[in-house]
Parts: structure tokens; C-alpha cells; sequence
């Protein structure tokens, strides 16, 4: 120590065999390799050095070092400590420690910022950590799954704000942990569920809003005690401080504590000492029990208001003069849970009523977080209160969020907290969810199939919650297909499909799309389609089959014709519905007439062959001349190409 050394050399250090301390402090070493000590039990001592670039180490404090690479400590079994305070540390790569075990990790005065699983990887035998005085900000998720036999950590003097329900998870055995002087505002309901014999220091933190809100954070900490000094608290509920057997509320000016707060306490620890108590009707109850509970010697509590009890110990006033009034607010009308559209206003009242003049304040928090640039507007108006002694006038105040054009991330819990200079009122918890109306990506299409065929209906939806698909066939949802287990929905593929097609299977069929937000849906007209028509006495074909001819029409030929064209490239279809309206000069059950593509008619006998003998002679001249028009326009054509082409020859 205290030499000019620059380098380690290994060579020099290999012979010695039994070396077991190396002391190296306020020397000039700059770099320090991967192979810079022997396999020797070492335990070095590096302090005061100039070490700025780092492959393996121990005791490094008041160093350059700002990044720690994995594997850095990998061989050195034998380190029971590791030291690197005030080294300017940002960065610890995953795997940073690697190999060590059964020791402990001193990071104090660096500048990290967040605690993650993967610096921790390889320390399971981790028993203490110290990383006071960083910039630590966040305990990421399952931070602690690689070094769960830890008993003490600090984390004091850090930018924590917030202890979520995963910060602690695994943590059993953890039993001291010093997380004062950060800025935790919100401790999740969870935060120290299974942390059964932690001792815990949270003194000079800004938990006042979380302690006055919450239901019962501590209620798994039986050992739990002096903890929560400073941190300005001003209203204790009754399940703040459930499954506490000790307490130290020392520096908290606490002004009103509800009834059977302390019910479980079996000691107030050394003081619960406050000049701002509201001695209200509500806190009767305190001087009595403290009395009962021989904790009077460590109570120090006088009164503020109302103005004649004000620096009055609570123990010297009567029951007749703890007064009525409510000068702290009383929330009257809560925020309600909503549901919205996406894009739409959103709008969130609050009301609180107090008999005080004292100035109003107003916030809103989203998720426990204070919403600092929100849409809030406030109002104050008299409201007459009647009660035993009179009609009296009490301010009430309402405070409105208004949320503009909401997206998904407007999605959350929101409350309003209205205070004054007695205390602050938190309302419930109001819930806002945003949904989107369902919108088609898919849409069924109108079908014409052959009976015995397979149908298939496609419909797709997206919105927000996800819809639901549902179908329908002519309004119903009991229908042939569904009777005889002949449809099959493929959600993945938002598939509906209706094999060996039948004849009762021919309908309309809605495909619904449905969430919180609404409803759409679509139709599809499904046709099936009877076997092809063949040649009878009554049914035959002309012109290429492109004409279909129907002699004494009846009432059973009424009904939709199919013409289907195919070719190699594809296949078109055509349809036309034939109506027979019945004759009232004929008999019953003959129709006579004929039909022709749309046309059908209605006659008697020798009428209807007499239209018949006309049609047919109509198709022959049609045809014919249609065909001699073709013979004259091709040979002309031909004739004028021979023409040319002897012409240019």
C-alpha cells in the first residue's frame, strides 16, 4: 500500500502459495485484467486507486469505474465482500457477479437507477446489498429471483417513488430493509405480502396520501415498528396501521384519527406527539382508550380546532366539548365508474361539503398518480344542512376531470382528493373503460350452391373489448343445419361452414358482432340449388341450352332458375324468378301457358298451344336469320382479308 505501483504482475504474485491478504491501496493502478491474480484465496484491497478500466476485483471504492461487464468476478469463490462505493457506477452488465457467493455487495454513493434480476444473476447465496444514496427510480418485476437468501437491504437516499405489489416478491427472508429518504407515495395493498419478520425504516417520505388512503398495507408485518416518521401524515383511517402491534408516529401532524385506528396496537412504541388534532364528536374515542391502555406517558397530543379547545391537551377536554362540525370535507357525491367510447369525452364529478371556510384544494389521480396537467374545473356554492340544532349553511365544493378524445391508455382507476387545512378526503375509486364499436374485416357474401355441397360463410370482426361472433339463420338461431350437427364454426378462422346442403338449409344468415361498446351485423342470402334440370314434356332447351322453355306452367314451377356459364377460366351464374299467376277463367289445378326465360302465362288448352305453335316458330325464325346474319358478316370479312392480302402480295 501507499507505493507507485501501475500494474499487477501474476508472475510475481503466483509463488506466493498461502497469500491470503493483498493490500493495494493508494497506489497508481490503472488497469486490471482477467488474469491479473493467481489462483490464490485472495482478498485484495484496491482502495484510492486510479482504476478505470475493470476485468476482476474486489475492494474498489473511490474509483472510475462506470461499467461492470459480466463475468468480471468469475473465480474469485473466496470474496466474502465486495466494495465500490463512490465509484460513479451507471451500468452493471447482466451476469456483473457472476461466481461470487456467500458475501456481501457494498454499491452505496454510485449512480444506478434501477434494480434488475440480471446484475443479480449467479448471487443465490446473496445476504446483504447496500445501494444507498444512487438514483435507483425502479424495482423492476422478479428483481430478486436470483439472490432470494437475502436478510438485509438499503435502499435509502434513492428517486424511489412508488413500491408496487411485485417490488419484494421472494423475498422471505429478508429482515431489515432501510428505505427511508426516497419519495414513495404509493405502496400497493401487496407490496410486503410474505415479508413476515421485516423490520422496515420508511422515515422522511411522502407516503401521507398512500397511509390516509389505503386498506390495510401492513397487515402482514408483525414485527413491523418505527417507521414512519416524517412523513406528514394528517388523517389515520382504521385500517392504516391493522396487524401493527408497535407504532412510532413521531413528526406527523396528524390532526384526525378515525375510530378503533390503534384498536390492535399493543404498543404506541416511544411518542405519538401532535398540537393539530380536530377535536370533533369524532375523536372521542382516543383519550378514552389511551387512558384504558396505560399509553397516556407516550402521548403528546393537544388540540386546533375549534378555536376554544385549540392548544388544549385531548386529555383535558370533556366529552361535551369535543363539538360536531366537520371542518375537514366530507365527500358527498362520488366519481362514478364509466364506459367509454374511443375518441369520445369523458367527464368525472366530485363533490365534498365542509363547515369550514378554510381555502379548498383539488386533485385527481389516475392509478394512484396524481394527474398534474389534467382538464379540472372547480366550483364552491352554500348548501343548507339541517341538523339537531338548526339549519346551518355549509360550503360544498364539486371538482370536474374532463378527459378529451380517450384512448386505450385513458383506461384506469380515478379518484379525487379534496383537502384543506384539516385534512384531505379521498373519494372511491372510479373505473374507466374504453371500447371500440366492433367494425367488420370480414363479411359474409350471398351463396348459390348445389344441394349435397358444402357452404361456407366467412365473417370477421375487430373492436375493443374483442368482439363475440354469433349467427343467426332467418332470425333464429335454431335451425336445420344446427339440429342435425351439420354446421361447424371455426373461430381461428373465423370459418362457418354447412355441410351436405339441403333444401331447408336455403335462408338468410346474419353473422352479429357484439362487445361492451354495440352491435353490427351482416347478412348473406344462401341459395341451394336442386339438381339440374333435364328435358320433360313440359321443360326443354333451345339455342345451346341458352333458352329454357316451360309448357302449361304450374304453380310448382314457380321459383328461382340458376343458368351457370363455365369456362376453363371460371364459372359465372345468372338467376331470374319465375311467378305463375293462377288463371280464375280455368279450372282448378291446370294453369296452361307457358313460360319463356321471366316470361310465364296463363290460357286455355288451345290458347296455350296456339302461344306455343307461335313461340316456337318466333325461335326458329330467330334463329335462322340470326345465323345467316353471322354467314354474311364472316364471309364479307373473309372476303375482304383475301383481298388485301392478294393486294399487298
Amino acid at each position: 500500500a501507499n507505493n507507485r505501483i501501475t500494474r499487477i504482475s501474476v508472475e510475481r504474485l503466483r509463488p506466493f502459495l498461502a497469500l491470503e491478504t493483498l493490500d493495494l491501496s493508494n497506489n497508481n493502478i490503472v488497469d486490471i485484467k482477467a488474469d491479473s491474480f493467481p489462483a490464490l484465496p485472495l482478498k485484495n484491497f484496491l482502495n484510492n486507486n486510479r482504476i478505470s478500466s475493470l476485468e476482476t476485483g474486489c475492494e474498489l471504492s473511490r474509483n472510475r469505474v462506470r461499467r461492470v461487464e459480466g463475468l468480471t468476478f468469475h473465480g474469485l469463490h473466496a470474496l466474502r465482500s465486495l466494495k465500490m462505493q463512490r465509484n460513479g457506477l451507471s451500468r452493471l452488465m447482466d451476469g456483473a457477479f457472476w461466481g461470487l457467493s456467500n458475501m456481501e455487495v457494498q454499491l452505496d454513493y454510485n449512480n444506478l437507477t434501477e434494480v434488475s434480476k440480471g446484475w443479480l444473476y449467479g448471487l443465490l447465496t446473496l445476504q446483504q446489498l447496500h445501494l444507498s444514496h444512487n438514483s435507483i427510480s425502479r424495482i423492476r418485476p422478479e428483481a430478486w429471483e436470483f439472490c432470494q437468501k437475502l436478510s438485509e437491504s438499503n435502499l435509502s437516499s434513492n428517486h424511489l417513488s412508488r413500491l408496487e405489489e411485485s417490488s419484494f416478491v421472494g423475498l422471505s427472508l429478508l429482515d431489515e430493509l432501510h428505505i427511508g429518504n426516497n419519495r414513495i407515495s404509493f405502496i400497493a395493498d401487496g407490496a410486503f405480502r410474505g415479508l413476515s419478520n421485516l423490520q422496515m425504516d420508511l422515515q422522511k417520505n411522502e407516503i401521507s396520501w398512500t397511509i390516509e388512503d389505503m386498506n390495510g398495507p401492513f397487515s402482514a408485518l408483525d414485527k413491523l415498528k418505527r417507521f414512519l416518521q416524517g412523513n406528514q401524515i394528517r388523517s389515520v383511517t382504521k385500517k392504516s396501521f391493522s396487524g401493527l402491534d408497535a407504532l412510532d408516529l413521531s413528526n406527523n401532524a396528524i390532526m384526525s384519527v378515525q375510530a378503533n385506528a390503534f384498536s390492535q396496537m399493543k404498543n404506541l412504541q416511544e411518542r405519538l406527539n401532535t398540537s393539530s388534532l380536530l377535536c370533533d364528536c369524532q375523536l372521542k374515542w382516543l383519550p378514552v382508550w389511551v387512558a384504558e391502555q396505560a399509553f397516556q406517558p407516550c402521548v403528546n397530543a393537544s388540540c386546533a380546532h375549534p378555536q376554544m379547545l385549540k392548544g388544549r391537551s385531548m386529555f383535558t377536554v370533556s366529552q361535551e366539548e369535543f363539538v360536531c362540525d366537520f371542518p375537514k370535507p366530507q365527500i358527498t357525491v362520488q366519481p362514478e365508474t364509466q364506459s367509454a367510447l374511443k375518441g369520445t369525452n369523458v367527464t368525472f364529478i366530485c363533490s365534498a361539503a365542509s363547515s369550514s371556510d378554510s381555502p379548498m384544494t383539488f386533485a385527481w389521480k389516475k392509478d394512484n398518480e396524481v394527474l398534474n396537467d389534467a382538464e379540472i374545473h372547480n366550483q364552491a356554492h352554500l348548501r343548507v344542512q339541517a341538523g339537531a340544532g338548526g339549519d346551518t349553511e355549509v360550503t360544498e365544493y364539486t371538482t370536474t376531470l374532463q378527459l378529451r378524445n380517450v384512448e386505450f391508455s385513458s383506461e384506469g382507476k380515478y379518484q379525487c382528493v379534496i383537502s384543506n387545512h384539516f385534512g384531505s378526503s379521498y373519494s372511491n375509486k372510479a373505473r374507466l373503460t374504453v371500447n371500440v364499436l366492433p367494425s367488420f374485416t370480414k363479411m359474409p357474401m350471398d351463396l348459390s350452391i348445389r344441394a349435397g355441397a358444402t357452404a361456407r360463410l366467412e365473417c370477421a370482426a375487430v373492436g375493443h373489448p374483442s368482439p363475440q361472433i354469433a349467427w343467426q339463420k332467418d332470425g333464429g338461431t335454431d335451425f336445420p343445419a344446427a339440429r342435425e350437427r351439420r354446421m361447424h364454426v371455426m373461430p381461428e378462422d373465423d370459418v362457418f361452414f354447412i355441410v351436405d346442403l339441403k333444401m331447408e338449409d336455403i335462408g338468410v344468415y346474419s353473422c352479429a358482432a357484439q362487445n361492451t361498446a354495440g352491435t353490427i351485423s351482416a347478412n348473406a342470402t344462401l341459395t341451394v340449388l336442386d339438381s339440374p334440370l333435364v328435358v320433360t314434356e313440359r321443360h326443354f332447351f333451345a339455342a345451346a341450352n341458352q333458352l329454357l322453355i316451360i309448357v302449361d306452367t304450374a304453380e310448382a314451377d314457380a321459383g328461382k332458375y340458376t343458368c351457370e356459364m363455365s369456362n376453363a377460366l371460371g364459372t359465372e351464374r345468372g338467376n331470374v324468378r319465375l311467378s305463375v299467376i293462377p288463371n280464375p277463367n280455368c279450372d282448378s289445378g291446370v294453369q296452361g301457358g307457358v313460360g319463356v326465360g321471366m316470361v310465364g302465362g296463363a290460357g286455355s288448352d288451345d290458347d296455350g298451344w296456339t302461344t306455343v305453335g307461335i313461340v316456337i316458330i318466333a325461335v326458329v325464325c330467330c334463329v335462322v336469320g340470326t345465323s345467316l346474319v353471322w354467314v354474311v358478316i364472316i364471309y364479307h370479312t373473309r372476303r375482304r382479308n383475301e383481298d388485301c392480302s392478294v393486294t399487298n402480295t
